[in-house]
């Protein structure tokens, strides 16, 4: 067929001429090359097959297979609309050869009526077409090639019925969608700083952002400094994904990710209160998942709480540790409405010998793990507060058991953790700085919890690393506090440094219940150690971190450090 005039009305049939090659108008078409004045000029039935690209809208000539002649693109089928009463192509179905046949660059309400000689039915589809199609021709002359492909071939299913699909449409589909993924992914300024993201973000135009987060999903919903609802939608994209990868796995691993996934999808069906977003999700190393409850970005006071000792992407994790964060947000939405709660497993915490084996005593005892994931952590409180959207956020820092470390390993990175005003310390075997000072906050603005029978608060110093590694060896954490414990009973120093709750440390130590004893008639309990969120078997506790996340910490009763 021959091409469309770029300012012609439309030409009589033609009857036996090839293409012209630069469509310049004329009065009347005699082979299929011109038209008089108008928009839409359409080509003979009976033209041979043009063999330009895209038709110039200038009166250029246009290079074989160059569209608006520009660089080449690769001819592929492409799918297009056929009436039903006309004979089916070789593929069965109607379909253009070329990347975008004639439809680039032209107008391509124009294209569809000259293939299916639409009636009302037919018509609806053009429109539909038209519609769909809006702001491609815009993308190729910019050179945005893959963009205007990926339009045309969203019209393709956007049209509906009356849509012949060749044998060949699943494959391009495919390698459309390959492509533009491929495409975007170059473009996304991975090695960037949060701010920088954001302005990337900002940048792009709300079709370019549906774009991302529908075919990148994994990445855009794990980007330090996107906004919250971008990466809330990208995740929950991704989410059903993840789950059946998973669900081909057969491992102890696999199983445990899998149910830890599955019961985070089914808290946000739920749509609870407060409401829930998922910042972060993904099954690296022991899995990745960041929850909040309440919008972050729109909050003025936004906590994330890091875990610690044993915490992984599982049931019991998305059960007890989101329970945490939600029970946080709850209570200190009760001093003040604009407050969000963060659950943040960024990293690979470390795990008991049931999980790791022995690696995991050197786990637990060293702090490769603290000082990588301080790293990450550092980088996505950066993003939470450059995405907030009020002047001055209040953002507060929250570190249990082995997170206390790592939050501390962020702290003492130079400049400390972007954006944070406080910083809470539960259940802290030492946070590998020997002063409150050395955080970056200012001392008075360090809060520590310290049960009095949680163990971990209670590890051995590493003046008593013979005795007390031997009852870690032989006992875990209970054998290490006994031993520890009986070997020097007045030392302030824990595993990574100074007692937190130790004078010498310099932090506010607020109150908090004494917990179950470590060792009773029922056997060794370690719920002292994980009760300081929970208003129920801790109301002094959490009521103090509510507090303080609010803002209110001058409200707070202190206790005398140890």
């Amino acid at each position: 067929t021959g091409t469309t005039g770029t300012t012609g009305q439309p030409g009589d049939t033609a009857t036996t001429g090839t293409t012209g090659t630069t469509g310049q108008p004329g009065d009347t078409a005699t082979t299929g090359t011109t038209g008089t004045t108008g928009t839409t000029g359409q080509p003979g039935d009976t033209g041979d097959t043009a063999t330009t690209g895209a038709p110039s809208t200038s009166g250029d000539t246009a290079p074989r297979d160059t569209p608006q002649g520009g660089d080449p693109f690769p001819r592929s089928d492409l799918i297009v609309p056929v009436d039903a009463g006309r004979p089916a192509g070789p593929h069965g179905g109607g379909f253009i050869g070329g990347f975008l046949g004639d439809g680039v660059g032209g107008d391509v309400r124009g294209v569809v009526g000259a293939v299916l000689r639409p009636g009302e039915a037919g018509q609806r589809i053009a429109d539909q077409w038209g519609r769909d199609t809006r702001g491609a021709e815009q993308k190729w002359a910019r050179g945005d090639y893959i963009g205007a492909a990926w339009d045309w071939n969203k019209a393709v299913g956007g049209a509906g019925a009356g849509l012949a699909i060749p044998g060949s449409g699943a494959r391009v589909d495919a390698e459309v969608r390959d492509a533009e993924r491929a495409h975007l992914g170059e473009r996304i300024p991975q090695n960037a700083t949060p701010a920088q993201r954001k302005a990337w973000w900002d940048g792009l135009s709300p079709e370019e952002r549906e774009r991302y987060i529908e075919l990148v999903p994994e990445r855009i919903g794990n980007l330090d400094g996107i906004p919250v609802l971008a990466r809330d939608a990208a995740n929950r994209r991704n989410l059903p994904a993840l789950i059946d990868k998973l669900e081909g796995v057969d491992t102890d691993k696999a199983r445990d990710q899998l149910a830890g996934l599955r019961e985070i999808e089914r808290q946000l069906n739920e749509n609870g209160k407060p409401p829930m977003y998922l910042i972060g999700i993904g099954d690296e190393g022991n899995g990745r998942a960041i929850v909040s409850f309440g919008n972050p970005d729109v909050s003025q006071h936004v906590s994330a709480y890091v875990p610690g000792l044993n915490t992984s992407l599982d049931e019991e994790f998305a059960k007890n540790d989101l329970g945490r964060a939600r029970d946080t947000a709850i209570g200190a939405q009760g001093y003040d409405d604009s407050t969000a709660s963060i659950v943040w497993l960024g990293y690979d915490a470390p795990q008991l010998p049931d999980k790791d084996g022995v690696a995991g005593y050197f786990a637990v005892m060293g702090t490769g793990r603290a000082e990588k994931g301080g790293a990450a952590y550092r980088d996505f409180m950066g993003g939470i507060s450059v995405t907030n959207q009020n002047k001055d956020p209040h953002l507060t820092a929250i570190g249990h058991s082995y997170g206390s470390r790592t939050v501390g390993a962020a702290a003492a990175r130079p400049g400390g953790i972007p954006g944070v005003d406080d910083i809470i310390l539960v259940g802290s075997p030492g946070v590998g700085v020997d002063h409150a000072v050395d955080l970056g906050v200012g001392s008075e603005h360090v809060f520590v919890g310290a049960a009095a029978n949680d163990p971990v608060t209670k590890l051995p110093s590493k003046t008593q690393v013979v005795v007390g590694g031997l009852g870690l060896a032989l006992g875990g954490p209970g054998g290490a506090y006994v031993a520890g414990d009986l070997a020097d009973p007045g030392d302030d120093d824990l595993w990574f440094g100074k007692d937190p709750a130790s004078k010498a440390f310099g932090a506010r130590r607020f109150p908090v219940a004494d917990g179950p004893p470590l060792v009773s008639g029922s056997g060794i309990s370690l719920d002292s150690h994980s009760n300081y969120f929970s208003p129920e078997r801790d109301a002094v506790s959490a009521d103090s971190i509510a507090l303080i996340v609010s803002g209110n910490a001058d409200r707070l009763k202190m206790e005398e450090p140890k």
